[in-house]
């Protein structure tokens, strides 16, 4: 007999937890949904048929009921979440919020108290298990970050540097530690702290942004060297067609990470 179908609630309904509610199939459902925007949430939930949980408090009943809940809205309403870790398992795709080292550990503490876990999908990138299987060995790791301006419109690094967001030929932006990275562009590299969360940490991972106005794609390139070698991991993502901050990629990865809960086999670690 065919197991029940994985329980997912969804905190957020944007551009990632409409493709989640648009993939989910046979291995998940869709329990509940919660947005601070109701009318979103009511949208999204009028998909999958789930409940709209009007309030924090309402979805944390809902939480309770479900395997999973996936953070898919920001960095600020992650620090909601160590209150849906005491009753399921937490996905959270605002990963740049855990660059916070209090919020990080709290977290965890939670998690350990409760026995569920903290699940980190690998998002835009490739090569989150190899960096995994290096940590504590590598020297190095460098993520290199190309987008267009576009994408990159509204980050605190503008107004706290004086540039003009309007950017008409390649510009290197930034370059130096994951954790500055993470608040200057907070919307834009989730990347950063996904790599350093892999590997080196936020202090030690190295991030450079690049604007540039002839690419279509976020390009990101990752490089880590070590006794163990070189690894060299390079993405062209298309940008999701509801978000062009979001890309493609990092919504398909949680969705695999929902399907991997729900099946009897995972590749990879």
């Amino acid at each position: 007999m065919k197991n029940a179908k994985l329980k997912v609630s969804l905190l957020g309904c944007g551009a990632i937890g409409r493709t989640i509610v648009e993939n989910s199939g046979d291995e998940y459902e869709i329990l509940a949904v919660f947005d601070r925007n109701t009318e979103k949430a009511e949208e999204l939930a009028g998909i999958c048929s789930a409940e709209v949980a009007k309030s924090m408090e309402e979805f944390l009943e809902y939480a309770s009921l479900s395997d999973v809940v996936v953070e898919a809205a920001s960095q600020q309403a992650v620090r909601e979440c160590p209150k849906i870790l005491e009753c399921t398992n937490l996905v959270i795709m605002s990963v740049g919020a855990l660059s916070d080292s209090e919020l990080l550990e709290k977290l965890i503490n939670t998690a350990r108290e409760s026995g569920k876990k903290v699940l980190i999908p690998s998002g835009a990138v490739g090569g989150i298990d190899a960096l995994k299987a290096v940590k504590g060995l590598a020297e190095e790791v460098v993520l290199k970050t190309v987008k267009h301006p576009e994408s990159l419109k509204g980050a605190p690094f503008f107004k706290e540097k004086g540039i003009s967001e309007n950017i008409e030929e390649r510009t290197v932006l930034f370059e130096g530690s994951a954790i500055e990275a993470i608040r200057l562009f907070p919307a834009n590299v989730n990347v950063a702290a996904t790599v350093s969360l892999a590997c080196m940490g936020f202090d030690r991972t190295r991030v450079i942004v690049i604007a540039d106005p002839n690419v279509r794609e976020n390009v990101h390139e990752i490089r880590a060297k070590g006794e163990f070698g070189e690894l060299v991991f390079k993405v062209r993502n298309r940008k999701h067609p509801k978000n062009p901050k979001t890309s493609y990629l990092a919504a398909l990865s949680v969705v695999k990470l929902l399907r991997d809960l729900a099946g009897e086999m995972r590749v990879g670690t």
